[in-house]
């Protein structure tokens, strides 16, 4: 019996997808994974028989079911599902311009939904599964100055995640959020992270967190994105996996912080907080 695993990757011509699709490969597992262009995945990842390279437009649902339908005709099933395609999108919530932020959330949210949707029919039918949804610590910390909406879009995911984990339980299907903190792939590269095209002086905050992301951070974050993607197959191997999984040193630190935080103000506000029930 073959005990190999199906898995459908987005985003998969760069970064922690690629990684995805070199690592799983090299296990012998069975890879279908995306990309905007399939010329520039199918140089990064190179030919093999387990693998299946789709150019796929996120944002059209016709687009996402035939590449589903392409890699259930090739392979027979999905086991696994790794949302990972997204971009970053730096401007303060002024400078940014309403077609600027809906494209954030077209790519980041709805083209995650797009997936979802496509993909469940065919797991919720042989009650089995797993999603991966890769966000950020950003959708769980947000005080990034100039990183406000790419935030919203990761806490938007961690919204859905949760709810998709509670539908999916009845149909075994298993959902986890991925919150990455710095990795050392090219996310902070102009082809992956968006500038607006409005930068406003006033904006001293957002201006040195942009030049910090990309002159200082950019090359030299602690997180290996082997270990990283390593992490995850783990994961999906558990018998139990976790709805949350941080991944970085960094990322636990600025979630406990939050955690903290949180807990902190709940407590100082609780006798208001409480004064408002009937």
């Amino acid at each position: 019996m073959d005990t190999k695993k199906v898995w459908f990757i987005t985003g998969a011509s760069k970064g922690l997808g690629l990684e995805f699709v070199k690592q799983l490969l090299e296990k012998g597992n069975y890879v279908a994974a995306t990309s905007r262009s399939i010329a520039q995945l199918e140089t990064a990842a190179g030919k093999h028989d387990n693998f299946l390279p789709l150019e796929v437009n996120l944002s059209s649902e016709e687009s996402v079911e035939k590449a589903i339908n392409a890699t259930i005709e090739k392979f027979g099933h999905i086991d696994n599902v790794v949302n990972n395609a997204g971009y970053g999108l730096l401007g303060s919530l002024e400078e940014l311009t309403d077609a600027e932020a809906r494209q954030n959330f077209e790519v980041n949210v709805f083209g995650t939904l797009n997936i979802i949707r496509k993909v469940m029919p065919y797991l919720r039918k042989q009650q089995s599964g797993h999603i991966f949804n890769i966000s950020s610590i950003g959708g769980f910390v947000g005080n990034f100055p100039g990183f406000g909406i790419y935030c919203a879009t990761k806490f938007a995911m961690a919204g859905f995640t949760e709810a998709l984990a509670a539908e999916a339980k009845a149909f075994n299907v298993n959902v986890t959020l991925v919150l990455p903190g710095y990795f050392r792939t090219n996310f902070l590269n102009s082809d992956s992270l968006a500038i607006t095209q409005n930068p406003m002086e006033e904006y001293k905050s957002t201006r040195d967190s942009q030049a910090m992301h990309q002159n200082t951070i950019n090359g030299n974050q602690q997180g290996d994105p082997v270990k990283g993607v390593t992490a995850m197959i783990k994961a999906s191997e558990a018998e139990t996996p976790p709805l949350y999984l941080y991944l970085g040193s960094d990322s636990v630190s600025m979630a406990q912080a939050k955690i903290e935080q949180l807990s902190q103000e709940i407590k100082e506000w609780e006798s208001l907080s409480r004064s408002t029930d009937f």
